[in-house]
């Protein structure tokens, strides 16, 4: 891989993210200050009903009719558009629900793109995707720090109760779009070939893909995103009741974290394998939710930052992990099917139905305008960490895979 080829996918990263970080750790505090403050679980359940639909854009669209960065560029030149209306329709929550899953279905399909155009470029994939992936949680990381330190130059509030962020995440998307043209071309690899409902919704790539400890992984991917859905629906709401004034900015300390993760990343795939590594982000997952629990009733600064800072490690060692260990044992044929297969089942399955269950117990379990909110979310809390538990254990019994050699079309 030449030096251009690996700036121009490090900056399709950074703004990847970049988009997603700008909106999706303010809008809840965005809809609460406009008094959508029980609906704030829907911006995170139109996410997922997306990334259920992505798999159309990646199993048939990218990987049969149209290179894959032109439909990258298409589908964030059309979300990006979308995104600048959402704030005007925020007196209607039912209309910005609706604009939100219209621009998350411009967005969530470009997770498994920006992935699969990666892989595509790239010839080592536990050594360079994490190389070019960092840049994109140093885009997260950029977005929050902008939201927090120099939106609030332009308003007498907290940012994320302004539409700016919503605004910026807007204007990014265009900019990537734009952007996305002048990409690699990478032709679409199934070009020809009989297109069928089983090969869009990635039941192919799944009988390619497919052995016990496949199963497994998708299983366990599944069920450890529904308790992740609280970390992302209601970790900006725990840190204002906190007290805490730069939401953004804190929650960028996870991301910070995530970059040396990231970067640790070949060695971990040496020292741990697959296994142990998907173990440890679910078990950091684990101890996030119990710090944020034991810290909730007093508020305990530094054990709520050390449950973001885990973050790195929930993130890295189970949703980057998870996508390389995909990109191993798929064909370059089925590569943009493989990764729209686990959109499918993370982000769009269990975020999505994580984000109704987590909704219903936080607004079964806490009153915002309870004098006793912060004892309320450490019970809340506890329930993510325990099922986080159950699932780490189901998993670490269940999974097991032989190690071999990495490469295209093999497993670890």
């Amino acid at each position: 891989m030449n030096v251009t080829t690996r700036i121009q996918l490090s900056t399709m990263m950074f703004l990847q993210f970049f988009i997603w970080g700008a909106w999706y750790t303010s809008v809840a505090v965005f809809m609460t200050e406009r008094g959508m403050e029980n609906l704030t679980h829907w911006p995170y359940t139109v996410n997922p009903i997306a990334a259920i639909i992505a798999p159309f854009f990646l199993g048939l669209i990218a990987d049969r009719f149209f290179a894959t960065e032109k439909v990258l560029g298409v589908l964030h030149l059309l979300g990006g558009i979308i995104m600048l209306f959402v704030p005007q329709v925020s007196n209607s929550p039912s209309l910005f629900i609706i604009m939100l899953l219209l621009y998350n279905i411009c967005y969530m399909p470009t997770i498994g793109l920006s992935n699969s155009l990666a892989f595509h470029n790239i010839e080592d994939q536990e050594k360079d995707f994490p190389m070019i992936r960092v840049f994109g949680t140093i885009g997260w990381i950029i977005a929050g720090l902008v939201i927090s330190f120099i939106l609030i130059g332009f308003v007498t509030d907290i940012p994320e109760k302004t539409p700016l962020p919503l605004y910026m995440a807007g204007v990014a998307s265009i900019l990537l779009g734009l952007f996305s043209f002048t990409l690699p071309h990478t032709p679409p690899p199934a070009a020809g070939e009989k297109v069928s409902i089983r090969s869009i919704l990635g039941i192919d790539a799944l009988k390619q893909l497919g052995s016990r400890s496949f199963y497994i992984f998708l299983l366990g991917s599944f069920l450890i995103c529904i308790p992740l859905a609280a970390y992302y629906n209601f970790t900006q709401i725990f840190l204002e009741v906190s007290g805490f004034e730069k939401i953004a900015g804190t929650q960028t300390l996870g991301q910070m974290s995530e970059v040396i993760f990231m970067l640790l990343m070949p060695l971990a795939f040496r020292r741990f394998g697959i296994k142990w590594m998907l173990i440890i982000g679910m078990l950091a997952w684990m101890l996030r939710y119990a710090l944020f629990a034991i810290a909730a009733p007093e508020a305990i600064t530094w054990m709520i930052l050390i449950g973001i800072v885990l973050h790195g490690i929930c993130y890295d060692f189970f949703f980057v992990a998870g996508q390389i260990y995909v990109d191993t044992k798929a064909t370059p044929a089925i590569r943009a099917q493989a990764q729209g297969l686990i959109v499918l089942v993370t982000y769009g399955l269990g975020l999505g139905i994580g984000a109704q269950i987590i909704g219903w117990l936080f607004n079964r379990s806490v009153d915002l305008g309870e004098p006793v909110v912060q004892v309320q979310f450490q019970q809340f809390w506890w329930i993510p960490a325990i099922f986080a538990g159950i699932v780490m254990v189901f998993f670490a019994l269940l999974f097991v895979e032989k190690k071999k050699k990495i490469g295209h079309g093999t497993s670890t």
